[in-house]
């Protein structure tokens, strides 16, 4: 298939990075870090207490799902509060959690494959997680980085492609969305207005029959490689 590309939106969290391996680090860094700084917190809750506060407080607050960072303080909070400990120990427990979320592990081919990308087409981070392209060490690739707590809503609203767009001064239809999430990323972005790229690395079966990516890949080096064969010029 081949259509016009003019800048790409790009998620990040399982499509440049795996981030379960991420998340097992949190885990394990803010354990440590309680031990610590506030051991009546550790005591409490130790990881898989701390993992299920998080996994209650964002059941309890749906209306929270845009900001990842709000949440995981509201979790944070409670644990220092019902162990004894002092509100004041927050933001540095924040700290640690979010120094620890930001060092991530690229997919073998994602670091080699988005500089390819970012050759041929702007490229902006469109997001539902709370990434730090600062922080990662990649931010020049991208022309900016729209993430749904600064937006005010997740993925798949449309409304946050619709931003990314306008930002990026492409027209809907040009832009190109890619993600690892066949609803959050490639049906949303579609139902959108936006093209729709899937980086299917586990060979996931595609269970949206009302529509179909405009493309499917198993590495990132596949768009890139397309992007190469249609693409007219680098910018």
């Amino acid at each position: 298939m081949n259509f016009p590309v003019l800048a790409i939106t790009l998620d990040l969290d399982d499509t440049l990075w795996p981030f379960a391996p991420i998340g097992a680090r949190i885990d394990q860094v803010l354990h440590d870090w309680m031990l610590e700084h506030s051991p009546a917190t550790a005591a409490m809750y130790p990881v898989a207490a701390m993992r299920e506060l998080r996994e209650r407080s964002f059941r309890d607050n749906p209306h929270l799902h845009y900001d990842l960072s709000a949440l995981r303080r509201l979790t944070l909070a409670e644990a220092l509060e019902n162990s004894g400990a002092s509100p004041a120990l927050l933001e540095p427990a924040y700290e640690a959690f979010y120094a620890a979320r930001n060092q991530v592990t690229f997919y073998p081919d994602a670091l080699e494959a988005l500089r390819r990308i970012a050759a041929r087409v702007p490229v902006a981070a469109v997001s539902n997680g709370n990434a730090d392209l600062q922080r990662i060490g990649i931010a020049e690739l991208f022309a900016f980085q729209l993430g749904s707590r600064e937006f005010g809503a997740a993925k798949p609203d449309p409304g946050i492609f619709h931003a990314a767009c306008q930002r990026l001064g492409v027209a809907h239809a040009q832009v190109l969305h890619v993600g690892d999430h066949a609803e959050m990323d490639v049906a949303g972005a579609m139902r959108a207005g936006l093209r729709g790229c899937w980086i299917n690395r586990e060979a996931h079966a595609w269970t949206h029959q009302e529509l179909q990516p405009d493309l499917q890949f198993d590495t990132l080096t596949g768009l890139a490689d397309w992007l190469d064969a249609n693409a007219s010029t680098p910018r």
